[in-house]
């Protein structure tokens, strides 16, 4: 019975014909480790998507008890690392998991960059990738605020007012990433909604755009 469920799923959302297209598509030489020494380069960006699935598992789970409010949110935080099962270490993985990812795309950037794979027909890519290295580190800036402990509101407000600077419309900018004239409750609800809403929907329209560009033009070489 079971057998027959899966084969009726299986026919209507053809998931063994999409399996096997990922499956078996061919991994080209320099890219394996039991053929190429230097290999493990290759794994950055691997490593790196990766790391974000498990960003997406542990926010999803630490946003079931974050209250993103002035009057709660250190409070939330505090109650999750002391009081919820495994949610000190589900917060630290996040909190480390951050930081690694800005490790990992970085080095995966410099591994292209070495190796030349920007040049055509991969301009477009690289151009994504970049974007994909500045929603990175908008997901750190916008969630090193959420715990609102002194730390993060005295570096989040000398953060935000570098955006003063820009010319003509700093102080118009300041206002709109800041939600008023000093870092408060507008704040804190704006880089919460832009952490687990906004930032989401970019990464994830952008890294479809960078594994499909991956598959047309396949993993390249050093040239």
């Amino acid at each position: 019975m079971w057998t027959n469920f899966v084969r009726w799923i299986d026919e209507r959302l053809m998931v063994t014909p999409l399996w096997r297209d990922i499956a078996d598509h061919p991994v080209p030489e320099h890219v394996n480790p039991s053929e190429h020494v230097k290999a493990f380069v290759y794994c950055f960006g691997g490593v790196t998507f990766l790391l974000l699935i498990a960003q997406f598992v542990t926010g999803m789970f630490l946003a079931l008890y974050y209250v993103p409010d002035v009057v709660n949110s250190y409070n939330s935080t505090q109650y999750i690392m002391n009081h919820v099962v495994f949610g000190s270490e589900v917060l630290s993985m996040h909190n480390w998991g951050s930081s690694l990812i800005i490790i990992m795309v970085t080095l995966h950037m410099l591994r292209i960059y070495w190796m030349g794979a920007y040049r055509k027909p991969r301009e477009l890519n690289w151009i994504v990738g970049a974007t994909l290295l500045l929603l990175v580190l908008g997901f750190g800036f916008t969630g090193y605020l959420l715990p609102w402990d002194e730390k993060a509101y005295f570096a989040i407000q000398v953060g935000v007012s570098f955006v003063k600077y820009v010319p003509f419309i700093g102080n118009a900018l300041y206002l709109i990433v800041a939600g008023g004239p000093q870092i408060g409750a507008a704040t804190l609800s704006r880089f919460f909604a832009i952490h687990v809403l906004f930032l989401p929907a970019l990464l994830l329209t952008f890294l479809g755009l960078h594994f499909l560009m991956i598959r047309r033009n396949g993993i390249t070489g050093p040239y």
